[in-house]
């Protein structure tokens, strides 16, 4: 019963994704006719009659344990709970939280003796319990309707990023890896952020040429020799970065070795700079 909930969930979480693109494509006011409003009214109603329809049928539940909820593509209060949060004081640079405030603009003691590619890293929360279980759905559970949920928060956690942001680029995945898994989690982020926001995306403008080997269990230093050469900006995609802001979204910001070598291949191809955006980041004492 379980998995029938999720997988209608799933097909309602899409359909809403699909009306909302439908309406924001719309001509503005001005320029409708009274059928065009009378059409984007119908779609409106449509798309309220089928959530409630679905609502009676399999009742809104907790996106990570399934418990009760009241509104759909939402977490209960004990998986709310379990999110670590990730607000100020915290790193400018790596986003990494502080554990006292030392005022606006400071930079953690890894950001100096290391120094990322990318200006600036915000996420939503840690990479551990509820938001560990929610990555893990999305990305190998064939959850891709976790996306709205997640990809909103999202938007709202890297409000000052997007403010800058010409233009969005999701982390690309190899095209065997894509082919397995069947969709790239970290494009589906991107493009709810790029709808929440406003700002254009731009999801092919970043390739990954490279397949390299899982990173979990490499350290550091593997990771970035692993990640050597994996992307590039393809020619014909160049006027789309030279010049502007790029910011790169993913789900999972671990050691960096990732978003290090998109950003320098972003860099490379005329990006003006380049920040990083994900659900959750891994947080140490050395962070």
């Amino acid at each position: 019963m379980a998995s029938g909930v999720a997988h209608q969930q799933n097909e309602m979480a899409q359909a809403e994704a699909g009306a909302e693109m439908v309406l924001l494509r719309q001509p503005e006011a001005p320029a409708q006719t009274t059928p065009a409003r009378l059409r984007l009214a119908g779609m409106a109603a449509l798309r309220a009659g089928f959530r409630a329809v679905i609502g009676i049928v399999y009742p809104p539940s907790c996106i990570a344990c399934q418990a009760a909820t009241g509104e759909a593509q939402a977490l209960c209060p004990q998986c709310w709970s379990g999110l670590g949060f990730i607000e100020r004081p915290y790193c400018e640079r790596l986003g990494t939280p502080f554990a006292l405030d030392l005022g606006d603009g400071m930079v953690s003691p890894a950001a100096i003796a290391d120094p990322p590619v990318f200006a600036k890293a915000r996420a939503v929360c840690r990479f551990d319990g509820t938001a560990r279980e929610l990555v893990h759905r999305l990305k190998y559970g064939d959850r891709t309707d976790l996306a709205l949920t997640l990809g909103r928060m999202m938007a709202q956690a890297g409000r000052d990023l997007l403010r800058d942001a010409d233009l969005i680029v999701p982390v690309p995945l190899h095209r065997t890896r894509l082919w397995s898994r069947r969709f790239n989690q970290a494009a589906a982020l991107a493009q709810v952020v790029a709808r929440q926001s406003g700002v254009p995306l731009a999801a092919l403008a970043l390739s990954r040429i490279k397949r390299t080997r899982q990173q979990v269990g490499l350290t550091r230093a593997q990771r970035a020799e692993n990640l050597q050469g994996a992307f590039r900006v393809l020619p014909n995609m160049r006027p789309q970065i030279e010049g502007r802001r790029i910011l790169l979204v993913d789900d999972v910001l671990t050691t960096g070795s990732t978003a290090n070598a998109a950003a320098r291949a972003l860099l490379r191809a005329g990006a003006r700079e380049v920040d990083m955006l994900t659900f959750a980041r891994v947080v140490t004492d050395g962070s």
